[in-house]
């Protein structure tokens, strides 16, 4: 998909977003001397890597062939995460009588939602803009590049040479094959967001975090929503009791969900689209003016010369690296979505500042030690940190687990927060945490004191001696370190304690 798709309407933000990630005008520097490093991708991987090598003194070039920022700026967490700020607002005012508090019925004005999504991502966009990056250090080259051999690759007339290269091209929106779907125009997340007018009936195919955050925020706005999943419920990938809350709310918000669609078909019936599958026994023939698919992912391998310099790929997964972020081609790395099965910006962050190292001072950072976690922002939130009991079972791991409901919280009550929950996972009889998973309203925010707590091997009892202020919902993780204390007073401890309590009465 073009960049001009992207951009579209081509108002007065859109405009400035485009002077800053695709400038009209820019021209390309003339290559002098062999870099240090040569980053082919604009998205969070290349960004972080281009902008630390330069930092650290390296010659550094940047070539990116659509817009600076990647997915993430432009098509991803910057305009979804503004999307779903208004649905949220949308969503207070909904249920604000359970608070006492009578608001005349809420509309959306979705043309001002998006117009005020599209003025904050082109006020976020100078900090992905290309003359930010030329004043860093780094020459930026708009255009495609393609390896010639391990040391040189071409943008447009020009050929590069360098010592090391660092592919970081990110990976595109892709479709199932679902009969039919070729036949009428439909939604992904490129172009979900140059929407002007709220459809009235939507059809989302993929109960993924994109398809749900999105399925809920447009049934917010008043959107008749139809979520269709091939598999038994939404999210399979999380806890299945995490997935159950935001189930329950996403229903209670709007949103029809067809589980289970077996024989899913898209037909254009005079210009119409509509919906033919079944689910649970039922059939549905539904109508929709809209038709957002939220399912698939696709390296952007292609056009990059890598048969050229022999690096292996599988045009459905990525480019192969090792534990250090290189590729088979001693010369090439590559970080982010392009490689990893971990499609988030933050650890598209964290995976380039392990190339840096590797890269340039023959580091030998893993990525393997990586601990990341992850969110989905749909209303309550899901976030996630380490093993699934799933996982954990299927590599032999024994495991103790605690939950702390949120029912039990003050803060959350009081809120009208408590469909939630912490749980923690650790190595069985020890205090060691392996996993956690979070429901709850600020959930993403909640999760990093634990995935702190793993990375410097903090345990559950630390947690629990560390005071938390009252009343805060983050208290539920500090409840988890009660429980655990709670665990250790075995029936021969509470026996001694109580005989010394007796001798020193």
């Amino acid at each position: 998909m073009s960049e001009l798709a992207q951009l579209q309407p081509l108002d007065s933000h859109n405009l400035e977003l485009e002077r800053n990630v695709k400038p009209r005008d820019w021209q390309n520097p003339t290559p002098s001397g062999r870099y240090n490093l040569v980053v082919i991708g604009g998205g969070t991987a290349g960004l972080v890597t281009a902008a630390g090598a330069a930092g650290l003194g390296a010659k550094v070039a940047l070539i990116e062939r659509e817009l600076l920022g990647g997915d993430c700026l432009n098509v991803g967490c910057v305009p979804s995460k503004g999307l779903i700020s208004a649905a949220r607002v949308m969503r207070h005012a909904r249920y604000a009588d359970t608070f006492g508090i009578d608001i005349p019925e809420a509309k959306a004005d979705f043309p001002k939602v998006m117009e005020r999504m599209r003025r904050l991502r082109a006020q976020i966009s100078p900090n992905d803009s290309a003359d930010r990056f030329s004043s860093l250090g780094v020459d930026v080259y708009q255009g495609a590049g393609t390896f010639i051999d391990s040391n040189h690759i071409q943008v447009g007339d020009q050929t590069l040479e360098f010592k090391k290269a660092v592919i970081a091209t990110g990976a595109r929106a892709s479709a199932p094959p679902i009969p039919g779907l070729d036949t009428v125009d439909y939604l992904t997340n490129e172009t979900i967001f140059s929407l002007t007018e709220l459809p009235k009936r939507l059809g989302v195919i993929g109960a993924g975090p994109i398809g749900c955050e999105l399925a809920q925020s447009f049934a917010l706005y008043g959107t008749e929503v139809y979520l269709v999943e091939a598999t038994h419920g939404i999210l399979p990938r999380e806890d299945p009791d995490a997935s159950a809350i935001v189930k329950e709310s996403m229903i209670r918000d709007g949103v029809n969900l067809l589980c289970c669609g077996r024989h899913t078909q898209i037909q254009n019936r005079d210009g119409k689209i509509h919906l033919t599958l079944e689910s649970e026994g039922q059939k549905y023939d539904q109508q929709v003016d809209q038709l957002l698919v939220a399912v698939g992912r696709a390296p952007n391998v292609n056009g990059l010369g890598l048969e050229a310099v022999g690096v292996e790929f599988d045009p459905k997964v990525g480019v192969t690296v090792d534990d250090n972020m290189r590729t088979t081609n001693p010369n090439i790395f590559a970080a982010g979505d392009i490689c990893s099965k971990y499609k988030f910006t933050h650890s598209a962050d964290f995976m380039a500042r392990i190339v840096i190292g590797n890269a340039l001072f023959m580091s030998r950072s893993k990525a393997s030690d990586l601990i990341i976690p992850w969110a989905t922002y749909t209303s309550p939130e899901i976030a996630h940190v380490g093993l699934y009991p799933k996982e954990a079972e299927e590599q032999g791991i024994e495991i103790d687990t605690y939950t702390q409901e949120f029912h039990d919280v003050d803060r959350a009550i009081l809120e009208g927060d408590d469909d939630g929950f912490v749980k923690v996972h650790t190595l069985k009889g020890k205090d060691k945490i392996v996993g956690a998973t979070i429901v709850a309203s600020n959930a993403g925010d909640m999760i990093s004191e634990i995935t702190l707590a793993m990375k410097h091997g903090i345990g559950l009892k630390g947690i629990g001696s560390t005071i938390h202020p009252y009343p805060t919902q983050a208290e539920a993780i500090r409840k988890l370190g009660d429980q655990f204390n709670r665990t250790r007073l075995t029936p021969t401890v509470s026996k001694l304690f109580k005989t010394w309590l007796s001798w020193t009465r």
